[in-house]
């Protein structure tokens, strides 16, 4: 397995990790006037695309994918442009964490029906890929995402930001 490869698509999962936990220094680092949910989806898509080039550099493409691919990939992408669309950047970028008091409560599928969409739907498109992803690879960024489920399911009101104006 390649070290670099690995490196990378765990690269978001420490960072993801201390903004849960102390968000309060993240509003801080961000400073006034900078919305921390933005500056965190900024920083979080160039981690995002160091996972895919990680990914490429492993990954061996042949086409047509087989047909277990496509129900996977698709219902995967359809749960995380769910999740997008119904908690907007600053429901789905730890918004609450950062002291928005703005952030309404969704209660539309999939939620109330699929514990930790966002997740579920990345992980289903991740196994979708097992056909062109070494294995390895694909268990790793899924195991991150496990980690996060764990820490993110443990919530202390006390450790939120203080409420934003």
């Amino acid at each position: 397995m390649g070290v670099l490869a690995c490196v990378a698509v765990i690269s978001p999962f420490p960072f993801y990790y201390w903004l849960w936990r102390y968000p309060q220094t993240w509003v801080d680092l961000c400073g006034k006037g900078r919305d921390p949910s933005h500056v965190m989806a900024m920083v979080s898509h160039v981690l995002k695309l160091l996972q895919f080039a990680a990914i490429l550099s492993v990954s061996t493409f042949s086409w047509p994918p087989p047909l277990y691919f496509w129900p996977l990939f698709l219902s995967g992408q359809f749960l995380n442009l769910r999740v997008y669309q119904l908690l907007g950047e600053s429901g789905t970028y730890y918004g609450v964490r950062f002291g928005k008091n703005n952030i309404p409560w969704v209660t539309q599928f999939p939620f109330g029906v699929i514990k930790d969409p966002q997740y579920v739907g990345s992980s289903l498109s991740l196994v979708g890929c097992l056909c062109w992803v070494p294995y390895p690879y694909v268990l790793l960024w899924i195991l991150g995402y496990v980690f996060m489920i764990r820490v993110e399911a443990k919530e202390d009101p006390d450790s939120r930001a203080k409420p934003m104006s």
